[in-house]
């Protein structure tokens, strides 16, 4: 991966759970080693730490919605002003709106909910994608981390 501008910022959220003994942050979805030693990662090791966040949003976000159009996406967070970084995968821009935008957020967003998920509100399935993200990050916390000495 190359290293991009944006790995050096955090991904911290602000809701922070590693204060109260987990090992996953239900917020940002680092663990609690990486929270405590990112000021002084090197820039790949930030990197790494956004690409294994990216990577498990992106495919829970993909076995939910359906991005019929980047463009439409683009556009539909550009009207509500909402930030994102075009550098990530398409998917994380889906979640940017769901947190961001509102009940009718994907209306006219170039995306379409998958069946399984259609009768969902935005806040479920915001939930859901959440609950699941942080499932994935546990797990492999459990099977990578949890197994190095100081971690």
């Amino acid at each position: 991966m190359s290293e991009l501008a944006y790995t050096d910022k955090t991904p911290c959220v602000g809701l922070c759970s590693t204060v109260y003994g987990d090992q996953v942050c239900r917020g940002c979805k680092r663990f609690s080693h990486e929270i405590i030693q990112w000021n002084s990662y090197a820039s790949g090791e930030k990197a790494a730490v956004w690409l294994r966040l990216e990577q498990l949003l992106a495919q829970v976000v993909s076995a939910r919605i359906e991005i019929v159009s980047g463009l439409m996406l683009r556009q539909a967070l550009d009207q509500r002003k909402i930030i994102y970084l075009d550098e990530q995968p398409l998917a994380c821009h889906v979640h940017r709106l769901l947190v961001r935008g509102g009940e009718g957020a994907l209306q006219g967003a170039g995306v379409r909910v998958r069946p399984a998920y259609a009768q969902l509100s935005i806040k479920q399935l915001r939930d859901d994608i959440d609950q699941t993200f942080f499932g994935l990050s546990e797990a492999y916390y459990q099977r990578h981390a949890s197994a190095q000495p100081g971690k």
